[in-house]
């Protein structure tokens, strides 16, 4: 957000198989975000999503977050960024920590000789002061980029699976937090950091290119609400590119599948907290069902697939009845899912 406030064109790419992250960066960005998998889509398909961002998006700026810590998973944040020549800055929460924190990203820098690590991002520091002591800890090829006090204008709430989606917060309060972060991190000083970071080159891929007519003439209704929102961005540009058209419904608010729809996805997402309205869209469920009984295609998965059940429990233990497209119960866990 403080570089578009700059007039950049900014593209921001979430290693890791995450659905909520995108959503809170599609919104700082102001543009789609897509995920970065080495073990999924493979080195040379990552490459080209940042190569199409560049060369289509006209991006000034590409941006990629890590997925939990830098060297955690078989292929970590560490391998993407050595693999394509990404510099690292490292954010780290430092309470309860000042010289420590200094230690740790030394640490974390040298752990690994394959990637740059040019700078530190410190994170709910206590005062100026802690900030300070940071950054005189730090070696000087290892500066401090930031010191972002605590403050809850910028706090993101939480549950079960991740961050509360954007969707189900108010605009401006997204936005308020947006703008917040932004304030911090200029008046933290780090643009002046930002500037000296010199361009990564990325090249075409040899990629075979999908069958652009192999879904011609046929239209994909995407569930998509605070119910249903877990779907890939690079799923469905790739339907988009087999010739799908893209439609979009609500079984929580809309009356009917869209009366286009060739085939439904019912992605995942959180069905458990908005059982009551989706039992209680009667008119929907009665229009899944006849799309079911004429034979027409559904992909359902995660809640999607809750969804199709006969019945729901909830984490509060109540009990709603579902689409009943197939015999079952899916039963809610405090723990676990």
């Amino acid at each position: 957000r403080l570089l578009i406030r700059h007039g950049k064109r900014v593209r921001v790419f979430k290693f890791g198989p995450d659905y909520l992250d995108p959503q809170i960066l599609e919104r700082g960005s102001k543009a789609p975000v897509v995920q970065l998998d080495l073990w999924m889509a493979g080195e040379e398909w990552c490459k080209q999503q940042i190569y199409r961002a560049v060369t289509e998006g006209k991006a000034d700026f590409v941006l990629v977050e890590g997925a939990m810590g830098l060297y955690d998973g078989n292929d970590c944040s560490a391998d993407l960024a050595a693999k394509f020549g990404i510099p690292v800055a490292l954010v780290m929460d430092v309470r309860a920590m000042a010289q420590t924190a200094a230690a740790i990203a030394v640490g974390l820098r040298n752990y690994r000789d394959d990637f740059d690590m040019v700078g530190v991002i410190a994170n709910k520091c206590g005062s100026n002061y802690h900030g300070q002591l940071v950054r005189d800890a730090l070696p000087d090829d290892l500066p401090l980029w930031a010191a972002l006090k605590r403050d809850e204008s910028i706090e993101l709430p939480e549950r079960h699976l991740g961050l509360v989606q954007p969707s189900e917060q108010k605009d401006d309060w997204i936005e308020s937090r947006l703008e917040s972060g932004a304030d911090l991190l200029e008046e933290a000083g780090i643009l002046p950091f930002i500037d000296t970071l010199k361009q990564v080159q990325f090249v075409a891929q040899d990629i075979p290119s999908v069958c652009p007519d192999a879904l011609s003439g046929k239209t994909i209704a995407i569930a998509r609400d605070d119910a249903f929102s877990f779907t890939y961005t690079a799923n469905i540009t790739l339907l988009q590119d087999m010739g799908a058209k893209i439609c979009y419904f609500s079984p929580i608010r809309d009356a009917s599948i869209p009366t286009e729809a060739t085939a439904v996805w019912l992605p995942g997402g959180y069905p458990e907290l908005h059982a009551k309205a989706l039992s209680g869209n009667v008119s929907m469920i009665a229009s899944l069902k006849q799309f079911h009984e004429d034979g027409k295609p559904i992909l359902a998965e995660c809640g999607g697939f809750l969804y199709c059940m006969e019945t729901l429990i909830d984490l509060d233990g109540n009990s709603f009845d579902m689409a009943g497209l197939m015999q079952g119960t899916g039963t809610m866990k405090v723990k676990g899912g």
